[in-house]
């Protein structure tokens, strides 16, 4: 295998492992935007509604884009401010082990930004 196969499939797994992880986290958020259960934090004052849809296209949405590799750099913005605002500030004053999950999210999506889909995405197609 060349190096330059590892570093594609090294990309492929960087983008689609953490989008089904984060997908998890994002199904939940969604169920309950379907029900009407738009009960959520507000930490930008616009309301529980619309911070509960920005959180389903964080958490759902652009995961899902991300695992086909279709716009993935466009679809980690928002997954990345997601995290953003979850460890810096709907978990910012506790301790650093409860918000250490968000900012490992953050980080990821970020170097997905950064990078790329690599060579096995729809992108690449």
């Amino acid at each position: 295998m060349k190096n330059n196969t590892l570093i594609h499939l090294g990309l492929a797994l960087l983008r689609i492992v953490p989008s089904a992880f984060m997908m998890t986290h994002g199904y939940p958020k969604l169920m309950n935007l379907i029900n009407g259960n738009t009960e959520f934090a507000n930490p930008f004052g616009i309301g529980q509604a619309p911070t509960l849809f920005l959180a389903v296209v964080g958490e759902f949405i652009c995961p899902i884009l991300m695992i086909v590799g279709f716009k993935t750099r466009w679809a980690a913005i928002p997954t990345a401010i997601t995290m953003f605002v979850a460890g810096f500030m709907i978990h910012g004053g506790d301790p650093f082990g409860t918000k250490e999950m968000a900012l490992l999210y953050l980080t990821v999506f970020v170097v997905i930004m950064l990078l790329g889909p690599g060579k096995y995405s729809v992108d690449k197609k």
